[in-house]
């Protein structure tokens, strides 16, 4: 299992995903679920993945072919000079479909699930920052205004605190801290999310990340986030109203 989590916000994007991959109770493992892409003041994108790895992975070397084989030949289309968002999105769905249908079946003869979900945030010059969602067909949807964040994975804990805050208006500062605090919340009542977790942050029109970095176990400012959060929590319930005589 696993749970990534992005945020479109007037101020920009925000992505955090966790690290691990579960098999089974004997079996887990730890997996980079977000990748990066930059062109220098020009575009920034970030993928999650979620859900079967050798799909997602398969995923991930088609769009790194394309890029690979762009510097030899400028026609080939990738995510890095194609016109739009939009288009990012439409290229991560062919390269979903693709292998979703060289591979599925067998897959799922063997007794596994073939489906798998990316997440794909960035802004290009010329263009808004946007957030898709791409499922197994290679269909997609946009966050909007009246869904500003996407969850994939084990998203159940994480959510009321988005619910709950992010706005369209929430600040960069806020929205980072609300997607750690839903993975904190995560952690805390899953042991299929595990530690160490990947952050990435582009402010809008920047074309760049202002954070991309990954958070270990022992990282004091996520340590003080938990703590703190905790103490919030526990002070609001002491002070909620008895409703027993």
């Amino acid at each position: 299992m696993t749970y990534c989590v992005a945020v479109r916000v007037d101020q920009g994007l925000v992505m955090l995903s966790d690290t691990r991959t579960n098999a089974g109770m004997d079996n887990i493992a730890r997996f980079r679920k977000s990748f990066t892409y930059l062109v220098e003041g020009e575009r920034a994108i970030t993928l999650m993945c979620s859900g079967n790895l050798s799909i997602t992975q398969g995923v991930k070397a088609t769009l790194s072919k394309a890029i690979k084989d762009a510097r030899l030949d400028p026609d080939v289309e990738t995510i890095l000079n194609c016109s739009t968002m939009h288009r990012v999105a439409q290229i991560v769905g062919d390269a979903m479909r693709a292998m979703q249908t060289r591979y599925r079946e067998s897959i799922e003869m063997g007794g596994s699930g073939a489906s798998a979900s990316i997440m794909i945030a960035g802004q290009r010059r010329g263009g808004k920052p946007r957030l898709y969602l791409v499922y197994s067909a290679g269909n997609f949807i946009e966050a909007t205004e009246d869904t500003p964040f996407f969850q994939i994975g084990e998203h159940k804990y994480g959510k009321p605190i988005l619910d709950r805050i992010i706005k369209r208006e929430t600040t960069l500062e806020d929205a980072t801290k609300a997607v750690l605090v839903s993975m904190d919340s995560t952690l805390r009542s899953n042991l299929s999310v595990g530690m160490p977790l990947d952050l990435t942050v582009i402010p809008t029109d920047r074309f760049d990340f202002r954070v991309r970095t990954r958070i270990e176990a022992d990282n004091e400012e996520f340590a003080m986030i938990s703590q703190s959060w905790s103490a919030a929590l526990r002070k609001g319930f002491e002070d909620l109203p008895n409703v027993l005589d």
